[in-house]
């Protein structure tokens, strides 16, 4: 299978951009579902150790990968204690 695509893209150099976006593209969107199922406070990996990982979370604690008009660093608590 890589011959064959090796054969295509010397024939049609036209192809290797789309190649490499292609590409790009998969290794980026794998990268964010990657960051997402590690660093989003909503996944739970470890559930006996902390089965609950949302509550341990700072108010001023950034989780979202962009934040447009939030300042988090004046927020305060607003939530009880479990």
């Amino acid at each position: 299978m890589l011959l064959t695509i090796r054969k295509q893209l010397r024939s049609h150099p036209a192809l290797i951009p789309l190649f490499f976006f292609i590409g790009g593209g998969a290794t980026m969107s794998l990268l964010y579902l990657a960051r997402l199922g590690l660093r989003n406070p909503d996944v739970s990996w470890d559930r006996k150790n902390n089965p609950e990982p949302w509550n341990k979370l700072s108010p001023n604690y950034q989780y979202k990968f962009f934040a447009v008009n939030m300042d988090y660093s004046k927020l305060k608590k607003d939530r009880p204690d479990f």
